[in-house]
């Protein structure tokens, strides 16, 4: 027995118990407002990332200008 099918079991027993807390009408609406809210966190990573990055230039940028 490997590590994946440890794994893929744990996830099978994982969602048949979300299956059973929320019903069937109610993990649409589920996976919609997660895969929403992984979205909007994605999108703060990638602004904080370009913060960051745009941050790091301009000190760059300073040293240079007093050269």
């Amino acid at each position: 027995m490997s590590f994946l099918d440890i794994f893929e079991t744990q996830v099978i027993v994982i969602l048949l118990i979300i299956l059973l807390l929320f019903g069937g009408k109610k993990l649409p609406e589920l996976a919609r407002s997660i895969g929403k809210a992984v979205n909007e966190f994605k999108g703060g990573f990638k602004d904080v990332e370009k913060e960051v990055k745009d941050g790091m230039k301009e000190p760059e940028k300073e040293e240079k200008s007093k050269s």
